[in-house]
């Protein structure tokens, strides 16, 4: 991590101000991250409205191994170039990738990436990605791919649908040599290239295999699964881990709150938790949404008990603080297909 100076803040975001005009007319439409106007439940709808319309049956999900720590220098200012000319924006961002840091009053350079946290960051990012990756993939998709292919960036974090196998594996070599041209590779055990879609399920039964694999994207764990009326879909359940770091932040919080006054408890945890469903109350995962509710409560009853060893609090009691002061898990998103077709109108 990399926090500037406040003077550093400033003139960044002026000039990523400026640099977003000039690439949003550039980047492509499956690039999500740190766009303006676009979010991470964006790119979401995009890849289950993806998974439902087109022909996928593999899914690679690509992870770049220590992007913003390898991202080569020269070649960033050589991008930047191909599209800014003022001397003024070049020399700034010269400067800012050769600022190096400061540790316990020492200053050390530091020879390759760009320090994650300051504001030019991941617009810098998405420049380097736009060059390395997007406009490569665009073209290999048309010219080499037998099949289709979907592709969803949000920062350094890809997805990618195949039709075919052989193309999925086609690419995933070539993005090696790809990726290694520019200084960056694949990070070897979290790269995958799974079978996913409408009929993975029965592919793998008949080949007395196990359910379809899944993967991660965005704080979701997607699932091959089916509806109500037997059709595929794209379920997505909360990430159990990202769930499971969160009840432990919670945890340590409520100890350091344990003597405050309960209304007060109360808001905050109102206020946690109403965020943490602001994001991750997606259709189909209320069940998960549910356990974060009954932990969180858990914790906080379990948390006033000790308070006090003569008055303990009842589960009873409990209930009904649960019910003034935590908020029922529902839906707040609506369905990706729904929200897609009302923003991408045809």
């Amino acid at each position: 991590m990399g926090v500037a100076a406040l003077e550093d803040k400033i003139v960044q975001h002026a000039v990523a101000t400026i640099l977003n005009q000039i690439y949003e007319e550039d980047f492509l439409g499956f690039s999500y991250g740190f766009r303006p106007g676009r979010s991470q439940h964006q790119a979401l709808d995009a890849l289950s409205y993806a998974f439902l319309k087109k022909k996928v049956n593999y899914v690679l999900d690509a992870d770049i191994r220590g992007f913003f720590d390898n991202l080569d220098k020269s070649w960033m200012v050589k991008f930047v170039e191909h599209r800014v000319a003022d001397p003024r924006i070049l020399r700034l961002i010269q400067k800012w990738l050769k600022a190096g840091v400061m540790e316990e009053g020492k200053w050390s350079e530091s020879k390759s990436g760009t320090p994650q946290g300051s504001v030019i960051s991941p617009l810098l990012a998405n420049i380097y990605l736009h060059y390395v990756f997007d406009l490569w993939v665009n073209v290999w998709r048309k010219k080499w791919a037998q099949g289709e292919v979907v592709v969803i960036r949000f920062a350094d974090d890809t997805i990618l649908g195949f039709q075919y196998q052989t193309d999925a594996d086609r690419f995933l070599e070539n993005l090696r040599e790809r990726l290694a041209k520019f200084g960056l590779e694949l990070h070897p055990e979290k790269t995958r290239r799974i079978e996913f879609g409408r009929f993975a399920e029965e592919n793998r039964k008949r080949r007395a295999e196990d359910k379809p694999e899944t993967f991660d994207f965005l704080g979701f764990t997607h699932i091959s699964a089916k509806n109500g009326i037997g059709r595929f879909t794209v379920r997505r359940k909360t990430i159990r881990k990202r769930m499971r770091a969160k009840l432990r932040q919670i945890k340590q919080e409520l100890h350091t709150r344990m003597h405050d006054p309960v209304p007060r408890t109360g808001e905050w945890l109102k206020s946690v938790v109403q965020g943490y469903f602001n994001y991750h109350a997606v259709p189909g995962n209320l069940e998960s949404l549910a356990a974060f509710r009954n932990r969180t409560l858990g914790l906080w009853w379990r948390t006033l008990r000790r308070r006090s060893q003569k008055h303990r609090l009842s589960w009873t009691r409990m209930l009904t603080l649960a019910q003034r002061w935590l908020p029922p898990p529902r839906a707040l998103h609506p369905y990706p297909a729904d929200r897609f077709a009302a923003s991408h109108l045809r």
